[in-house]
């Protein structure tokens, strides 16, 4: 709403994008008793485009989490097709549905489509305001279809811009890279309170480690940093139980001046990167990340 939110638009493969999203909330759906499903349009050539996946992402994630939200059975299914010059994105659920004249109320800040019910679903009602900003933000728009107790389907559109290079695709980028790395051994603490991102990042890194730590709150990585004075770098979530990751921070650098604090978050607010440096974190990278950029951050300070 201020004007100071920029885009970072880059090549990106919205195939890997929504395969991570998926692999990602898999096992939260099927924990309910669910199945996700994903069906992706395009081939993995034609599915380079170039936009900012980051916000890409996080339009993604507020939607899918939506869904989980108020769905008990059935499925939740996610995917896109190219319409045109556009490519129309939907997640689709068998959750509570949405009345009919609370379908554009839904999409405005601090407002949710429960709330003329016992309002038994948590959250600020921010989630949808800021998925259409991002939508309109990267030219498209979002919209939702929906019977009460059938389920919903939410649909948003980005432009379809293809401009790949000639003799490298992102595939073959991101196997270079991984091919290359010369940066080992490296000793990380990650510090994440969600198991399955704890999983997933673990995978990710694993062609660095030469140790990693786990610590599930702020409080267990201000010890696990204490007692591990050689510990290289720390991926900091910064939304933890007992003390928050900035907090953590703060208490490390107040005996660590050297270590690499890397806070990592889900939610892709302005003003974010600069409250991390501020407790004094290196650098910020917003979640759902890819192999690539955490690998640039990690490529940066070592």
């Amino acid at each position: 709403e201020a004007g100071i939110m920029k885009l970072d638009i880059k090549e990106s493969n919205i195939n890997e994008q929504t395969e991570y999203i998926y692999s990602f909330f898999k096992p939260e759906v099927e924990a309910k008793g669910m199945r996700l499903i994903l069906k992706n349009s395009l081939h993995s050539k034609n599915a380079v485009i170039k936009t900012d996946s980051e916000k890409l992402c996080a339009i993604f994630m507020n939607l899918v989490k939506n869904a989980i939200k108020y769905t008990t059975t059935g499925s939740i299914e996610i995917g896109y097709v190219k319409k045109g010059e556009f490519l129309e994105f939907y997640v689709k659920d068998t959750g509570v549905g949405i009345l009919l004249d609370k379908k554009e109320l839904i999409f405005e800040r601090f407002r949710q489509g429960s709330e003329d019910f016992s309002r038994g679903y948590e959250g600020a009602g921010l989630g949808l305001a800021i998925s259409k900003a991002y939508v309109e933000l990267l030219g498209g728009k979002i919209w939702a279809k929906s019977n009460i107790n059938e389920g919903s389907i939410f649909y948003f559109t980005i432009p379809y811009n293809n401009e790949l290079k000639e003799n490298k695709n992102f595939n073959n980028t991101i196997a270079e890279t991984e091919e290359n790395i010369k940066i080992k051994n490296i000793k990380i603490l990650l510090v994440e309170d969600d198991e399955t991102a704890e999983q997933m990042i673990t995978v990710m890194v694993k062609k660095y480690d030469k140790q990693i730590f786990i610590a599930r709150d702020g409080e267990e990585a201000v010890i696990s940093c204490y007692s591990n004075p050689e510990i290289d770098l720390i991926l900091m979530d910064v939304k933890l139980p007992k003390m928050s990751g900035y907090e953590a921070t703060k208490q490390i650098r107040a005996f660590n001046k050297d270590v690499i604090i890397i806070a990592q978050t889900a939610y892709a607010f302005s003003g974010e990167k600069e409250k991390a440096i501020e407790a004094g974190c290196n650098d910020y990278i917003s979640k759902p990340y890819g192999k690539a950029a955490l690998y640039e951050l990690i490529e940066k300070y070592f």
